[in-house]
């Protein structure tokens, strides 16, 4: 597809950060697929398919969430970027250690597929200290999560602590 991007990511949970970089690049492509990352290696707080609920219910009333389409995703990223016929993934970067591990990453599927590239994105300066594992930290302690995630994450998460806790 031209002028398609897909913005590859766990986003276990789905913070404000990515949503900054998924509206940015959603009015730079006429389509941004976003993909989940299921990794059998790691454990998830939220399902794959709960994941998708939450972007999808996060972006719904976006006037640009149109341009976005979302799925689960395993394997090598540049095989699904191959069969969608997509040849620019893009990665979020907020700090330079991001950088070091996503440069490896793009110079690594440039080897593998040299006709797919990848671009970087920063999110706005004031969410490069949100991450997911933060979040996660957050929402175990029961602390705010308002500056950190989209409201209906911050209460997927609320209840999710509340089940694991038994409370």
């Amino acid at each position: 597809m031209k002028n398609s991007a897909i913005y590859p990511g766990s986003f276990d949970p789905l913070t404000n950060g990515h949503l900054d970089i998924l509206k940015r690049a959603a009015l730079m492509f006429e389509k941004v697929v976003v993909t989940v990352a299921v990794n059998n290696k790691k454990t998830a707080l939220f399902s794959g398919e709960e994941r998708i609920h939450l972007i999808r219910e996060a972006i719904k009333d976006k006037d640009w969430s149109s341009r976005v389409e979302i799925e689960l995703f395993t394997g090598l990223l540049i095989n699904f970027a191959r069969k969608r016929n997509i040849n620019i993934l893009l990665r979020g970067v907020r700090q330079i250690s991001d950088f070091e591990y996503e440069f490896r990453m793009a110079l690594t599927n440039r080897r593998l597929a040299p006709e797919i590239d990848t671009v970087f994105l920063m999110p706005d300066e004031q969410l490069t200290f949100i991450s997911g594992s933060i979040v996660r930290e957050v929402a175990a302690w029961g602390g705010d999560l308002t500056s950190f995630v989209p409201d209906n994450v911050a209460a997927a998460l609320r209840k999710k602590f509340e089940d694991l806790n038994g409370i």
